[in-house]
């Protein structure tokens, strides 16, 4: 049995015939019917009799339509108490980002959404794979991914929006001879070591397409993930490095010089799976987020990358 069926048979009871209650229900009479064999199948003994013309309750349906009438108000309590939940303020959200991501919007949110009523924040760092965020969507409200520009769509199974759309510079240690450059070609940078990330991650294919346009292999001396340690890296000489200009922290032996002849710039996108914004504690930090990149965008107003 399911809902409609219970109704069904309350307002039969109620209203004394299939015609009225197909009236009442906006359906047709042999749609009253049809349900009601529905119904009948699934209980032993007869739930309704012909009486003349009109098919009335018998004792056993008039007990079950009592009892549908304390389901479906057991069902309205259960519908207003998911409402009353959807629009908590103060629900708890979870959201995960990686690890630039983290450092630069984190502080933010957390200012922003400080006080009464407003959502309470579980953060967590992952830094994953590109292919492996969207999977992230089932255990976090929202996730903080990135991809290049010219990367596949995420998949239709998660909503994605654009926080940024942020350059990526080259770093190179500030007495570098490089460093006196105002953009870095691909040539410029080609024959030095380069610190990078590891396989499967998205500034991979950037170092690919800065060696493909300067037509050698680049070479790599070093893999690390982290942009913190892989700023000291370079301030060490270690090599050069992609960083991202807007979210990397700033590193005082550090200059970054924009990139030319490459398209240098990576997307980072909130994914979520689209039931989640039902919740209005989430819509609330989403709306958060976008702030906070407008934020961090507004830091450093300089040009786009040049390629």
């Amino acid at each position: 049995m399911d809902e409609r069926q219970l109704r069904i048979l309350r307002e039969l009871g109620e209203l004394g015939s299939v015609s009225a209650v197909a009236e009442a229900l906006h359906v047709t009479p042999s749609a009253i019917s049809q349900q009601l064999r529905l119904l009948q199948r699934s209980i032993p003994v007869p739930l309704t009799e012909r009486a003349g013309r009109r098919v009335v309750l018998t004792d056993a349906g008039q007990a079950l339509a009592r009892a549908a009438v304390e389901v479906e108000s057991a069902l309205a309590r259960a519908r207003h108490t998911v409402a009353d939940f959807a629009e908590q303020p103060d629900g708890d959200v979870s959201l995960a980002a990686f690890h630039s991501a983290a450092s630069a919007f984190f502080p933010l949110l957390l200012r922003d959404l400080t006080g009464p009523g407003r959502p309470r924040l579980a953060l967590a760092d992952e830094d994953v794979a590109q292919d492996r965020f969207p999977a992230l969507t089932r255990d976090y409200d929202l996730v903080l991914a990135h991809r290049l520009d010219h990367s596949a769509p995420w998949p239709r199974g998660v909503t994605a929006g654009t926080l940024l759309r942020e350059p990526l510079d080259v770093a190179l240690p500030a007495g570098h001879p490089l460093a006196a450059l105002a953009v870095l070609l691909p040539q410029d940078v080609a024959e030095q070591p380069w610190i990078t990330v590891h396989d499967g991650f998205p500034l991979m294919s950037t170092i690919e397409a800065i060696g493909s346009v300067a037509n050698r292999r680049l070479g790599i001396a070093h893999r690390v993930n982290d942009f913190a340690v892989a700023a000291e890296i370079v301030a060490a000489g270690g090599g050069l490095a992609l960083m991202p200009r807007w979210t990397a922290r700033a590193h005082q032996d550090l200059v970054l010089r924009p990139l030319g002849a490459v398209h240098a710039r990576r997307h980072i996108d909130v994914l979520h799976r689209p039931e989640r914004t039902a919740r209005r504690a989430v819509r609330t930090v989403l709306a958060a987020l976008h702030r906070a990149a407008a934020e961090i965008q507004g830091r450093d107003p300089q040009p786009d990358d040049p390629a």
